[in-house]
């Protein structure tokens, strides 16, 4: 079955009278003339060539190298169609029912915009023609470098295969079960699985060029256009009925590298992450801001699918995300939900969502709060009634709490301590641990919203949140060193790679020498500091009562 066929069935069982695949725009079909999108994220070139080429005769690709237009004939389970792929500076395609266009009313006619502008229209052709391509009068359209052009046709073959090639490596990608594939100039690809880098064996180094043109093959024009400005930009790509993955292309003295990273097709869930009671519960406020936040490649994005997904299955309510780019696509159950991709559907963070005040969302979530203003109008959002979720890039609750402070200037600071204290209900802090048996395993800090917790904030005396997220354990708040000794007392992480992740050495130090653990491999001072806490607290210090700045033993 074609991967077009989704879309002639949902064509067909709509009556709709045609279906538009153009570069840059999401999938649409007509129906009463009005065009109706069919998936949320927008297509490149690549794409629709990869849906037209695997339904055309084995001459279509050819015809359109050399003249950039070609109409033929298909036939599906839902009927016989005809299909138009043109070239005007951007590839798009156009399927139509074959009945509509043996009774003359096809919309192409109807509607200019969507004709080709290059030859004029064809008369009637007998039915049995499977293939048309019109003269063409006109001199070649210039596009972009790596664009299927109209006098070059090994270009756009070369496109087709580098399409194949890059797939090819992000199908290994997923089959290995990495997490990203690394591309970089006079290097093979490489995978990174349960942490480690890897190259993939048997395959070739790559050189710039063979970079270069893979990108061109996923790209959009606008990330094409960024990508020469600023030798940087951020995409995304997605293969149908395997996965979705994030991209991101740059240049480095050796010439183009590229990193992707997997997104799996499934939504994650709450039960699949383990997320805890507490977490889920902060899924059914109707207001205030939830912060997800750890380093880069820590799984925030997965964490906040999961939340996504509770909220989708159990409200009824309207959920704006605002993503660079978007990553898990949340299909609408109970929820109506509206996914933006910073650079496609909108400019910026903060400009898409001081939109979403005026789109009535009950839900908003910022994929990133990157900038002063954005986290100004995320706080200003939870204050005005609306439930709003974001990511931070820090290491620890507490942490998070200073940074989103430290964002605004000495004036403003006591204003936002007070914004903060009442509109934050909860941060997860968490990273990713090396799983005893291979694949990783997250470790979270949570810290939620407490009389105490928030009158901490307001007074400014955040150095005293890790004593009260060591004595709220009946509460569902969970420490960084707890959740990562819970991990080792489980079997599931080794004591060194704990000592690793903690960001608090000593405090980790004491918590496995307790249980009798190796701590030969860390750092000597460390261990000597660890040895003169414990004599400091003695042996009858309770568990849960320890100072502010060192860990209490897990319970």
């Amino acid at each position: 079955m074609a991967q077009l066929d989704r879309f002639l069935n949902i064509l067909v069982s709509n009556n709709a009278s045609a279906l538009n695949l153009s570069e840059g725009e999401v999938a649409t079909v007509m129906i009463k003339d009005s065009p109706r999108p069919v998936m949320k994220q927008a297509l490149t070139s690549g794409q629709i060539l990869t849906l037209v080429r695997e339904i055309s005769p084995t001459d279509a690709p050819h015809a359109l190298d050399l003249n950039g237009t070609v109409r033929f004939e298909y036939s599906s389970t839902d009927g016989n169609f005809e299909v138009t792929l043109t070239q005007n500076g951007k590839i798009s395609a156009r399927i139509e029912p074959r009945a509509r266009v043996a009774a003359g009313v096809s919309s192409t006619a109807a509607r200019p915009e969507m004709a080709p502008t290059s030859p004029p229209a064809e008369p009637p052709r007998a039915p049995e023609a499977k293939l048309v391509t019109p003269k063409v009068e006109q001199a070649p359209i210039p596009v972009a470098q790596s664009e299927v052009t109209r006098a070059a046709p090994g270009v756009a073959v070369g496109q087709d295969r580098a399409l194949e090639r890059i797939e090819a490596l992000l199908r290994k990608l997923v089959g290995n079960k990495a997490s990203d594939l690394h591309l970089r100039a006079g290097s093979p690809p490489l995978l990174r699985a349960s942490g480690e880098i890897e190259p993939i064996g048997g395959e070739p180094a790559l050189s710039s060029e063979d970079i270069d043109t893979m990108l061109a093959s996923l790209m959009l024009e606008q990330n094409r256009l960024e990508f020469k400005e600023i030798n940087d930009t951020d995409f995304a790509h997605e293969i149908v009925g395997l996965a979705r993955f994030r991209g991101n292309a740059l240049r480095d003295r050796k010439g183009t590298g590229a990193v992707f990273r997997a997104i799996p097709a499934a939504v994650v869930t709450v039960e699949q992450m383990g997320l805890s009671q507490e977490v889920q519960r902060l899924c059914h406020l109707t207001k205030g801001l939830v912060l997800v936040t750890g380093p880069t490649g820590s799984g925030k994005s997965t964490t906040l699918c999961a939340l996504i997904d509770l909220i989708n299955r159990t409200r009824s309510d309207h959920v704006i995300t605002i993503e660079d780019p978007i990553e898990f696509v949340h299909e609408s159950k109970k929820c109506l939900i509206t996914q933006r991709h910073v650079g496609v559907h909108t400019s910026s963070f903060k400009h898409a969502l001081r939109a979403a005040l005026r789109e009535d969302p009950d839900i908003v979530l910022v994929g990133e709060l990157r900038d002063l203003e954005t986290v100004s109008m995320a706080i200003e959002t939870a204050e005005t009634g609306h439930l709003v979720f974001g990511t931070v890039h820090t290491s620890t609750a507490v942490s998070t709490v200073d940074r989103v402070i430290d964002q605004f200037p000495p004036d403003r600071q006591a204003q936002i301590r007070v914004m903060l204290s009442e509109s934050l209900k909860g941060v997860i802090s968490q990273v990713l641990c090396k799983k005893i048996g291979g694949g990783r395993v997250a470790a979270r800090e949570i810290m939620l919203s407490t009389p105490s917790v928030s009158n901490l904030i307001r007074e400014g005396k955040t150095f005293q949140l890790p004593s009260v997220l060591q004595t709220s354990r009946r509460l569902g708040m969970v420490t960084m060193n707890d959740a990562l000794i819970d991990l080792v007392d489980q079997g599931q992480v080794e004591p060194r790679e704990a000592y690793l992740k903690a960001t608090d050495k000593v405090g980790i130090i004491n918590l496995l020498k307790q249980r009798g653990k190796d701590v030969s491999f860390a750092d000597t001072d460390e261990v000597k500091a660890a040895n003169a806490a414990k004599e400091a607290d003695g042996p009858a210090k309770p568990a849960g009562k320890a100072a502010p700045g060192r860990t209490a033993p897990s319970r």
